[in-house]
């Protein structure tokens, strides 16, 4: 069961709150904010994010960055 998180910024490390506005996932053009937004509104899993946003769903770069985000957000540890 997935729960919305009201303030996702105050889960995040410093060093993951840089570059909120820039493309997190280059080959679709997804803002780092927007793929916050899909994790705080519920999305738990790589999946979910892919659903909501497109992000991993091209060459999969982006992958870490936001498994990791959904980690601290959700505060959950993916394998």
């Amino acid at each position: 069961m997935s729960i919305e998180i009201k303030n996702p910024l105050d889960k995040l490390p410093e060093i993951l709150k840089k570059d909120l506005n820039e493309n997190l996932c280059v080959c679709n053009e997804v803002l780092k904010m927007d793929i916050i937004d899909a994790i705080a509104a519920g999305a738990d899993n790589l999946e979910l994010v892919r659903r909501k946003t497109y992000a991993t769903d091209g060459s999969a770069c982006c992958k870490q960055q936001v498994k990791r985000l959904i980690e601290c957000i959700h505060n959950i540890e993916l394998s």
